[in-house]
């Protein structure tokens, strides 16, 4: 019984996504290339990443520069809405979510 639970635990270990750092803007899911001049719901980036996720249902996201990604914690990703941050997670890649880890601001 050991050795069985032992190799099933070995597998599902050696399946599971490595955590990897990704460094990018946390933004809305309507707005996710952090473009935020067509939604206009506030003054700054932060504020309309805010309102979009408010009034709109948006998810708050990672963009990287070139891809997209969905995060699994929510209520940490919006503390950082409108910042340059780095999330440690692992990433599915068949639907571009982070399971966060943690997130840190990448500015001092």
């Amino acid at each position: 019984m050991k050795v069985v639970l032992a190799a099933v635990i070995a597998i599902g270990a050696a399946g599971a996504p490595a955590a990897r750092t990704f460094t990018g803007t946390i933004t809305d899911s309507m707005c996710e290339k952090a473009d935020h001049s067509g939604m206009k719901m506030g003054p700054t980036d932060a504020e309309c990443a805010r309102a979009c996720n408010e009034e709109h249902d948006a998810a708050f996201v990672l963009y990287d520069g070139k891809m997209v990604y969905a995060l699994s914690d929510q209520r940490t990703a919006a503390k950082f809405a409108g910042r340059k941050v780095t999330v440690t997670g692992a990433v599915d890649a068949k639907t571009h979510t982070i399971k966060v880890a943690s997130i840190k601001s990448s500015n001092p």
